[in-house]
C-alpha cells in the first residue's frame, strides 16, 4: 500500500512540475517581442536600353549599436536605447542586404544580382555602410535612414562612384508597430534611389 501511494505521489509531483513548465513556457513565448520585416519597393522608373551588368551586393557595414535585431531610439541627449516590444526579423545589416537585392530584382534593370558566394561572375560590387537607422525622438519623432554606398569594379577593385542616400518618415507614437511602418516608408525611397543611381552606372 505504501509503495503504491508513494508511486502515485511521485507521478503527481511529476505532473505538477510538467504543468508549471508548460505555463512558464507559455508566459515566455507571450512576452517575446514581435518581429518586423522591411519591404523592398516594387515600382521604378523605366530605364532605356537592354539589361546589362551583373552586381554583387555585399552585406552593409554597421557600428555595434546598429548591427543587431533591436530597434534603436536616439533620445534628445544622444543616448541610444532599444524598443522592448519589437525587433527586426534579422540582424539589420543582413536584412538590408536582402532588401537591397530584392529591390534590384524588382527593378529588373540588371542581368543578374546576388550575394558574395552566389557563384555569380559579377562585373561590379555594391559596398555600403549603415550610417543611421534609428528613431530620433523629440517633439517631432522621425525614423531616419542614411546609407552610404560605393560602386566598385569587381575586376580592377577601383571605386567608380559613391553617394550617401537618406530618407525620413514621421512617427506618430514610439511603439514597435508604428516605428517599423515609418522605417518601411523611409527605406522605400532610399532603396529606389540606390537602384536607379547604381543601374545608371553599371
Amino acid at each position: 500500500m505504501r509503495s503504491g501511494l508513494g508511486k502515485r505521489r511521485g507521478l503527481l509531483r511529476i505532473g505538477m512540475a510538467f504543468a508549471v513548465a508548460l505555463a512558464l513556457s507559455g508566459c515566455a513565448s507571450s512576452n517575446a517581442p514581435q518581429t518586423y520585416d522591411l519591404m523592398a519597393p516594387t515600382t521604378f522608373p523605366a530605364r532605356p536600353g537592354a539589361q546589362r551588368g551583373q552586381l554583387i551586393v555585399v552585406e552593409p557595414k554597421a557600428i555595434a549599436n546598429l548591427d543587431t535585431e533591436r530597434m534603436a531610439v536616439r533620445g534628445a541627449g544622444g543616448a541610444v536605447s532599444y524598443l522592448s516590444d519589437g525587433a527586426w526579423a534579422d540582424r539589420l545589416p543582413k536584412l538590408l542586404q536582402a532588401r537591397i537585392i530584392r529591390a534590384f530584382e524588382n527593378a529588373n534593370h540588371l542581368r543578374s544580382v546576388g550575394r558574395p558566394g552566389d557563384r555569380l561572375a559579377s562585373d561590379f560590387q555594391l559596398l555600403s555602410e549603415i550610417r543611421s537607422f534609428e528613431v530620433v525622438a523629440g517633439a517631432g519623432s522621425e525614423a531616419v535612414v542614411e546609407i552610404s554606398v560605393k560602386l566598385v569594379n569587381d575586376r580592377s577593385g577601383r571605386i567608380l562612384a559613391g553617394q550617401v542616400f537618406s530618407g525620413r518618415a514621421p512617427i506618430g507614437s514610439i511603439d514597435a508597430a508604428n516605428v517599423a511602418a515609418s522605417f518601411d516608408r523611409a527605406l522605400q525611397n532610399v532603396l529606389r534611389d540606390i537602384v536607379v543611381w547604381a543601374s545608371a552606372r553599371v
